[in-house]
């Protein structure tokens, strides 16, 4: 990996900006912690998220179905909110790719930033828990339109997709994603030049991955108050 600073986005002010791939469980147990500890902090409204892509499988190829499925057992355990459930849906309906359900995320957060993290999280919900294919446009849709107070303007976000205006933003955020600047997913990055990956959380892997399964050593959710606070007074 090289070092490019300048080429790295800049965070605006009162925002945590995520770098993570969708069918990455530590992003989502981050995420769900994260929004948590906004709640319990009274930094709804205040702490924005600006969710950016770490496109796992431009790096390593598909998504494997037996790596989610060992990862979503090992990381149940430590949070149980996030409701991991390995694959039960047909095995030809696994999405070993997510590129579009990452488009679509960039869609929305140009709606606004609310919109594009709704989008995320109900797209992360969707296959970790209720095993739906979230690489298919229909599902996408689905997911949008399944989301409260008409969040994503739906009929906006599948003109999006169709037109394919946001593609060049995962693909820009996958160069991004191979500089120094992000260490992996996720990467949570604040104004103040905090960049910190997987944060609270010590993991090794027992036996050969994807055949193995994660052992989580030690985990602290107590992480993100700071990273929220200090989000804040920027």
């Amino acid at each position: 990996m090289t070092t490019d600073a300048s080429a790295t986005p800049p965070v605006a002010a009162g925002t945590v900006q995520v770098w993570s791939d969708l069918l990455c469980p530590f992003a989502y147990v981050g995420l769900l912690r994260l929004r948590r500890a906004r709640a319990r902090l009274g930094l709804d409204g205040v702490v924005r998220l600006e969710h950016r892509t770490f496109p796992l499988e431009l790096f390593n190829g598909p998504h494997p179905r037996r790596g989610t499925d060992t990862e979503a057992v090992g990381l149940g355990q430590i949070e149980p909110e996030a409701q991991f459930r390995v694959w039960t849906a047909a095995d030809d309906l696994y999405p070993h790719t997510v590129l579009l359900a990452a488009e679509a995320v960039h869609a929305a957060s140009a709606q606004s930033l609310e919109a594009g993290e709704e989008l995320d999280l109900a797209l992360r919900r969707a296959f970790w828990t209720h095993s739906r294919s979230i690489s298919h446009r229909q599902v996408i849709l689905e997911v949008a339109g399944e989301l409260a107070d008409g969040v994503v303007d739906v009929a906006g976000l599948a003109a999006a997709l169709d037109s394919g205006r946001h593609r060049a933003d995962v693909t820009r955020d996958f160069a991004i994603s191979q500089t120094d600047a992000i260490a992996g997913s996720p990467t949570f990055r604040l104004h103040d030049g905090t960049a910190v990956n997987n944060p609270g959380i010590q993991v090794r892997w027992e036996g050969p991955w994807a055949a193995g399964f994660p052992v989580v050593d030690s985990h602290d959710p107590g992480v993100y108050d700071d990273l929220l606070e200090r989000a804040a007074q920027s």
